[in-house]
């Protein structure tokens, strides 16, 4: 064993030791009635944050989609659409924007709602007149280094949906609960264990599909050589990375470098580039309307024929057709 590695756990239990001992403080805080077309903006960012929880310099919010469809965009960013049944994560809290199918101006939230402290929960009610979008909103504050915006574990906007079965009826029922008892007034406001409770089920699921999750993968993010390197990954997966660019990201020699991320992944930290672009596009494909071209690109892939290739090596089948095949039972 390398000097400074550590034995941890892997597999399921890793994932469950780590999401057992994450420590959540949160709330829902909003309940949305939209309809078409509508549009908000002034969610999330630093002030959202403080305004929420003071003190904090950042939530983890996110968005249950109890009804109709909607996307979520971080500012200059793409959108990320949902369906009833979705949940719409953004990890590190980022300022973003969220609307309807219909085209329509954003309209600060600010506007709409008094801030806090509230004697019942806020409920907003918005838009033209079409149909209903019905969503349930909250926050999570945690100080754990899973949720550092430097490490990037995440993307800035992640969605999952609950699959079939008891965790699928467990979340079912907590949301129409959480929908019942917000308009019940504030002695029947939602329990504030149910946000974490449901952050850990999405995270469950999302960091099951990461690249070596049932090696090491956890704990790469917390090696002191490892993080750095995955960190810089993370952040800009488009680079042309050399094992020279990220071992000097990570102040180490190659071949240390090298060593580690097989000892704790299974895998060079070239090949966990290339897997870790492929977790990105598969992000993208399945959440967003960007064009294979242009996931290309975003993935650090000069001509959509070399990543489709590479696609297809990983996935079992092209960009276009993973893409139908998500859309078709989703």
């Amino acid at each position: 064993m390398i000097a400074g590695a550590q034995r941890l756990p892997t597999g399921s239990d890793a994932l469950d030791r780590v999401l057992a001992e994450l420590r959540l403080d949160g709330a829902i805080f909003l309940r949305g009635e939209y309809t078409e077309g509508w549009a908000l903006d002034g969610q999330g960012g630093p002030a959202f944050a403080r305004m929420l929880h003071p003190g904090a310099k950042r939530l983890i919010l996110f968005h249950v989609v109890a009804s109709g469809r909607c996307w979520v965009s971080p500012v200059d960013g793409e959108r990320c659409w949902a369906s009833a049944g979705d949940v719409i994560v953004l990890p590190y809290g980022d300022a973003h924007l969220m609307g309807g199918v219909q085209a329509a101006a954003p309209i600060p939230i600010a506007s709409m709602v008094e801030p806090p402290p509230w004697e019942q929960l806020p409920v907003i009610r918005h838009g033209a007149g079409g149909p209903h979008t019905d969503i349930v909103c909250g926050f999570l504050y945690s100080e754990d280094p899973l949720f550092d915006p430097s490490l990037r574990a995440f993307p800035s906007v992640l969605v999952v949906r609950p699959p079939p079965g008891p965790a699928r009826k467990w979340f079912d029922a907590s949301i129409a609960y959480a929908l019942e008892a917000s308009a019940m007034g504030p002695r029947s406001a939602p329990s504030s264990k149910l946000p974490e409770l449901l952050l850990v089920e999405v995270l469950r699921k999302h960091l099951a599909r990461a690249p070596s999750a049932d090696r090491g993968w956890l704990a790469a993010l917390h090696d002191p050589v490892l993080a750095p390197a995955i960190a810089a990954i993370h952040r800009t997966p488009d680079r042309h990375w050399t094992l020279r660019d990220l071992a000097a990201e990570a102040n180490v020699s190659r071949s240390l470098l090298d060593a580690r991320f097989r000892a704790t992944l299974d895998r060079s930290p070239m090949r966990y580039l290339t897997d870790w672009r492929m977790h990105v596009a598969q992000e993208l494909l399945s959440t967003s309307d960007n064009t294979v071209a242009s996931i290309a690109h975003r993935v650090g892939y000069q001509s959509e024929e070399a990543f489709s290739r590479a696609f297809k090596r990983s996935r079992g089948r092209s960009p276009a057709r993973w893409r139908a095949a998500h859309v078709s039972r989703t």
